[in-house]
């Protein structure tokens, strides 16, 4: 299958149906981790899988196991690339090392799509995510990083991370005037229709034991060093610091 043909069949499904997103952040002992974003859009499969089906033709009866970065896409768009400016060069370099595995499976009714990146510092990612929202600029390079794009790079806010081996925080700050401008807009009530039904799960694993966090939904792994808060999507989307909290681990 075509990349771009693949890449607006994963814009369909993000656009079009409720689906449930897992932000996982794996932490080692050095500091240095891996970041991913999986999103589970196997409800359309189900509901609208004929439709689909004939939409993607002979593609859709095929089983798909699909990788690409984003190093890739941009050399496929090097020339359009060179016409942005120095600024939105600067922002999608910073996006190169993000990796997209897409699978879709037509009998079993089950897509799913994966972005993740490795990290020598959590720090890193704060100014990664910020970037997706340059991908609006590439002519079709938004459609390659939906739902993200629409997601971690759309929510109104700024999102950081900190570990130092004794707290990790998670904090989004709104952007007061972004959030002003999107009650405006109409499009942000279709957009909170498609995903009222939608979650963001958050899965974090740390190589230290967690003595407390400061949400009171996080549920732990048996040995302690993994959490799990879930969250309606719309929290995400609306009022992203509600996913703020702090984790301190045991000494």
């Amino acid at each position: 299958m075509k990349l771009y043909k693949l890449l607006s069949f994963s814009f369909l499904i993000a656009t079009l149906t409720s689906c449930t997103l897992t932000e996982n952040i794996y932490v080692n002992d050095n500091g240095t981790g891996k970041f991913s974003v999986d999103m589970d859009g196997s409800s359309l499969m189900a509901m609208a899988g004929d439709q689909l089906g004939d939409q993607m033709g002979a593609d859709a009866k095929k089983n798909i196991d699909t990788t690409f970065t984003f190093k890739q896409l941009f050399e496929e768009k090097k020339d359009s690339i060179a016409k942005l400016s120095p600024e939105a060069q600067k922002e999608l370099k910073k996006l190169e090392n993000f990796v997209v595995n897409t699978k879709m499976n037509a009998e079993k009714k089950e897509f799913l799509m994966t972005l993740s990146t490795d990290f020598k510092n959590v720090n890193e990612l704060q100014d990664a995510l910020q970037s997706m929202s340059a991908l609006q600029k590439l002519e079709g390079g938004a459609n390659a990083a939906a739902p993200f794009s629409k997601g971690l790079g759309d929510n109104n806010s700024k999102l950081s991370y900190t570990y130092d081996g004794k707290k990790f925080t998670r904090k989004a700050v709104i952007d007061k005037q972004k959030l002003a401008e999107k009650a405006k807009d109409s499009a942000a009530d279709m957009s909170k229709m498609i995903f009222a039904s939608s979650n963001y799960i958050i899965k974090y694993h740390f190589p230290k034991r967690i003595k407390k966090v400061s949400n009171p939904n996080a549920t732990f792994s048996e040995d302690r060093k993994s959490i799990t808060i879930q969250y309606p999507f719309t929290d995400y989307m609306e009022n992203p610091d509600k996913l703020n909290f702090e984790i301190e681990f045991e000494k």
